[in-house]
């Protein structure tokens, strides 16, 4: 009566629905739809002992192009809803957070992989490079939302989700460098001499070049196909059909990764090019929406099965030490290395706290680790980064997912309140002297 089979499409169609109906119950509420998937993950695979084990190094193949994949789509959603064009001042809270706190987590967590967890150099530098950048996938709760229509509004977007939503897209294409040298590091030796020539031609000027210009090279075309061709009957942004958001990642990730570029830039500059052109277009918003219902199916079956996994063992062996440096990266060194970043910035004080503690880890993590390891030769290191990374993980779901929603309405509502009292000011009228 109960097969397997039919237990299963259930078990799909009730989460499809629980991803459409989570997001919106839980608007207001000190838990987010990642913290539900985790636990779904984790109590599915607790009691179905006769489920396959998701093992990420088991089925490490799986494990990369599935959070592949995930990245990318999250990397075009959030580009494209960004509404602020790229620019030296109007990005400068983006170009601080990358510029500053990235290398100084990098800097930090290697420290403490070598000497808190014994780690090797390039183990702890593969962990430290995974796990500073933030997400795009799992912060959704503290990014911006649908591309706005609006000359006003394209004015207005606030600080805190405009610099977590422009940091988490590009971050993950930065952080690729340093993955790539802990790499070089496990397989040619640890002397720069091995290595320090092609990591620099090739890992960072050739691959950041290559992304940023294919990205861009990719938006202006798609633009011009989108908007302005002069072939009305293939002019897409006049017929509304949202699929070519998934057609445009994959080009152009697919075309980067081709000739040795990074895709992860490619896609996020691509979707922000894309955005400049035709800003108030309301095609866009049909392109978001669509990236960001597929970007929430995939996130529920990523975030079920790293629940299965940690229910199977992920954190076997878990040493005092391992939790304290998980601690610690998210409520210490992330915070901490932000806020510098940030001194004498535009943000006010409370919105420099925000944008300090919401460093999100999540997908983007997972991706990096399973394609390192399946690249490099890290030996017995690859059990303890699997569990320092996945608690990270874990630790930033459930933390980051019950401070989300109260802070952020918090900051709404005092965002509000004083552009209530600027207007008061503007209307009183003047006082004679």
């Amino acid at each position: 009566m109960f097969e397997a089979a039919s237990i299963i499409y259930a078990a799909a169609g009730l989460a499809v629905l629980a991803a459409a109906l989570l997001p919106r119950l839980l608007m207001r509420a000190p838990v987010s739809m990642p913290m539900v998937f985790l636990a779904a993950g984790i109590l599915v695979f607790s009691v179905g002992k006769d489920l396959p084990d998701p093992d990420p190094v088991a089925y490490s193949d799986v494990t990369i192009h599935l959070s592949e994949v995930c990245v990318i789509i999250s990397l075009m959603g959030a580009g494209l809803a960004l509404d602020r064009k790229v620019g030296w001042r109007r990005w400068s809270t983006t170009w601080r957070l990358l510029g500053i706190a990235m290398p100084l987590c990098i800097l930090v967590l290697t420290l403490m992989g070598m000497w808190m967890l014994g780690l090797g150099l390039a183990s702890a530098l593969l962990i430290a490079a995974a796990l500073a950048p933030t997400d795009p996938v799992l912060a959704s709760e503290v990014q911006v939302g649908e591309p706005s229509e609006s000359e006003e509004d394209l004015e207005a977007e606030d600080e805190v989700r405009f610099g977590l939503t422009s940091e988490a897209g590009l971050n993950d294409g930065l952080a690729f460098p340093f993955v790539y040298l802990a790499i070089l590091m496990s397989t040619v030796g640890m002397s720069p001499a091995a290595w320090g020539v092609e990591w620099i031609l090739l890992d960072v000027l050739w691959r950041m070049i290559i992304g940023c210009a294919f990205g861009f090279g990719m938006g202006k075309l798609l633009g011009r196909i989108f908007f302005r061709t002069p072939i009305k009957s293939v002019r897409l942004a006049n017929y509304s059909e949202g699929f070519v958001a998934l057609a445009a990642t994959f080009l152009t990730y697919g075309l980067t990764e081709s000739v040795e570029g990074y895709g992860f830039i490619a896609v996020f500059v691509c979707a922000v090019t894309l955005r400049a052109g035709e800003q108030t277009h309301g095609y866009h918003g049909v392109l978001h929406s669509y990236i960001e219902q597929l970007e929430r199916l995939l996130t529920v079956v990523v975030l079920v099965l790293l629940g299965g996994a940690v229910a199977r063992g992920l954190f076997e062996g878990l040493r005092p030490l391992e939790v304290v440096v998980a601690v610690a990266f998210i409520l210490l060194v992330r915070p901490i290395t932000a806020w510098i970043s940030l001194a004498r910035g535009k943000t006010g004080p409370w919105e420099r706290r925000t944008l300090a503690f919401f460093g999100v880890r999540g997908i983007g993590s997972v991706y990096y680790l399973s394609y390192a390891l399946s690249k490099g030769e890290f030996g017995a290191d690859e059990s303890t980064l699997w569990r320092v990374g996945g608690l990270v993980i874990v630790i930033s779901i459930v933390i980051h997912g019950i401070t989300a929603a109260p802070v952020i309405n918090a900051l709404d509502r005092a965002r509000q309140r004083k552009a209530r009292e600027q207007g008061d000011e503007a209307q009183a009228p003047n006082t004679p002297v």
